[in-house]
Parts: structure tokens; sequence; C-alpha cells
């Protein structure tokens, strides 16, 4: 029996931070958390599209319990003044929802010598949950949910070469970002378990859904993709499961349960072998904890 987010649990007096809030999956995933009664802090890059994000959702939900809060993951300098503002007006977080990311874009590097869709993607939301982690452990039955993509079978993990200074393909360094994100998903929820705590790590992805993530690709791919995806408020329906249902536990992967994972209702899905590769995962952890404490 697939999960309904109909019957979900109220999560009045539980808070959530949603990344890339302001449109799309997350957008769709923070405004489903307020219906059931969360307070959610809506984080993105643009501070305009945060506000007009809140407004839709107010006018959804006039009691909204919202607010907005500006984030570059692309910037470590960001992640941190973010997680440091959070950390002093706010005693609990429930729900993390590592949601925002960007697609096949062209080779760029942050201001922290990254490459970008990696930075965005991974290490951004690595950094954002280190910092958090802390107060995530001491709110009972908290949740961590990472988004990874059907994509993370399209590359393999570049330890020697993780910011693609040579061969650079934005749909290669899309994959190996993706799959990173998956396999911090698992790596986290086996430390967690070996702590000892009962926060529960999560992986999520949303099928083949209709977002802005392809604004990056060819016109004719952008004009074709809503004749063969599913809408956002679909794909963040295994985003909610995987936040929410109660049968979830830590270490899983959440995707719509339909042909190859494309659409269909949410469910406990598998992934490729490569990202339960835990001996890269352990070095993977290692390469970025390295990163984020040298930035």
């Amino acid at each position: 029996m697939s999960w309904n987010f109909s019957t979900a649990d109220t999560q009045k007096g539980r808070v959530a931070i949603v990344t890339g809030a302001n449109t799309g999956l997350g957008f769709a995933t923070a405004t489903g958390l307020v219906r059931l009664g969360a307070s959610v802090v809506l984080a993105s890059r643009s501070e305009q599209r945060l506000a007009q994000a809140a407004s839709k959702i107010r006018a959804l939900y006039p009691q909204a319990d919202l607010l907005c809060r500006q984030i570059d993951l692309g910037d470590l300098s960001s992640v941190r003044g973010f997680a440091e503002a959070f950390l002093r007006t706010h005693d609990r977080l429930d729900l993390l929802i590592n949601n925002a990311g960007i697609m096949m874009t062209p080779y760029q590097l942050t201001p922290d010598g990254f490459e970008r869709q990696l930075a965005v993607n991974y290490i951004g939301h690595f950094a954002l949950t280190d910092h958090l982690l802390p107060l995530i452990n001491a709110t009972s039955n908290a949740r961590i949910v990472t988004l990874s993509s059907l994509a993370h079978n399209w590359w393999k993990i570049q330890l020697d070469d993780l910011h693609f200074t040579s061969g650079y393909t934005a749909r290669r360094a899309y994959g190996q970002s993706k799959l990173a994100c998956l396999m911090f998903s698992y790596e986290l929820a086996r430390r967690l378990e070996q702590a000892g705590s009962k926060t529960r790590s999560v992986a999520a992805h949303p099928g083949f859904s209709s977002t802005s993530l392809f604004r990056d690709m060819p016109k004719i791919a952008r004009v074709l993709m809503p004749l063969v995806t599913q809408s956002a408020r679909d794909g963040a329906l295994p985003i909610l499961y995987a936040a929410l249902g109660e049968d979830v536990k830590t270490g899983d992967y959440c995707g719509p349960s339909g042909f190859t994972q494309y659409w269909g209702p949410p469910a406990r899905v598998f992934s490729s072998k490569a990202s339960k590769d835990q001996q890269v995962a352990a070095q993977l952890w290692e390469a970025t904890m390295r990163m984020i404490t040298a930035s």
C-alpha cells in the first residue's frame, strides 16, 4: 500500500528548512509542509523570489508560519552565515530538506574554487547539514532529506578530479553531483547510527519531473519536457514521503514507484551499485570535510 499525503500527520509545532524553496520541487515541498502546519524556513539565493514564493503560499494558507532566508549554496561563507543566523533564533530543527540544485550548467568555479554543480548540489548541503547537525540531533524524531536524481547513474565519483579541472561535460558533472548527494545521505545514515543518534538521514528523488532545472538544456528539450514529465507537485511527493512517512527508516531512498522510477506513487526504491560503495563514500566524506574546513 503506497503512502498518501492526505493521511500524513499534522506537523504543527515542528520546524523545517527547505532549500530552493522559491520554485519547483522546493516550493511544492514547502507548501505541503505548511499545509500540515509546520513552521517553514524558505531558503534560496534570491530574496525577491523568496518573497514571491511566500506570498503565493500565504494566498493558499493565510495562517502560514513562514520565514524567508537568503542562502547561496555555492558560497560556503553564505552557508555558514545562514546556519549561524538560524541557530541564533531557533531551538529546534525537525526537518532539513536539502533540495536546491542546478542542472547541466556551463563550466564555472565558485568563490571557493569548486565546480559549480558539485558545490551547489552537494558541497553546500553537506556544509549546511554539518553546521546544523548538533541542533538536529537535539530535536526528537528529526530527519535530514537529501535530494538525489535518476541522474546519479550518469557518472562516477572522480576522487582524483572532483572539480573537473579537465574533460568537463555538464552531464557528467551533474551526474557526479547527484551521486555524491545520494552517497552522502547513505554515509550520514551510517555515521548517525554508529554515534547512537536517532536522527534519520533519508535520500529522495522526484522521478522525471518538470521543474526550472531544465532551463539550461537545449530549447527543444525544454519544449518537450512538459509532455513527458510529471508536475513538480507530484515530484515533491517522494520528498514529503521521505520526510514524513512513518515506515521510512534511516538510510532509505524514496522515489516514484512506477516504470523505471520516472513517475508514480512515492515508495522506497533502489539505487545503483555505485551509490552503495561504502569505501568511496567514506573517501568522498573525508575529501568534502577537507574542502569545507579549508574554505
